[in-house]
């Protein structure tokens, strides 16, 4: 699996996917954040478990691991994964346009 690197430096709103984007842009994207290499693997599980959005990396750190959960699953997200899915990326399309961008 092939993904860039966890601590490219900035994110830009045109690096996030539309709001109605499917799950192979949503993948894509996640997969750009390494969410196990920059929170550890316990910490990224228990932030994504955890729902927790209080930063874009817990933004970041919950669609990587919600992009691993279902590759392991070996079937695309159901509509309330994807609803929650599509929720992050607009969280995370939010704090970008208010200038956070790590």
């Amino acid at each position: 699996m092939a993904r860039s690197d966890s601590h490219r430096d900035t994110l830009s709103l045109a690096d996030i996917p539309a709001c109605d984007a499917g799950w192979g842009a949503i993948s894509a994207f996640a997969l750009t954040y390494d969410g196990y290499a920059a929170a550890g693997d316990k910490a990224c599980a228990e932030i994504a478990n955890a729902r927790r959005h209080d930063s874009l990396a817990d933004l970041r750190t919950c669609l990587f691991l919600e992009q691993r959960r279902w590759h392991h699953f070996g079937d695309d997200p159901d509509e309330p994964a994807m609803a929650y899915l599509r929720e992050l990326v607009e969280q995370i399309r939010a704090r970008v346009a208010a200038g956070e961008t790590r």
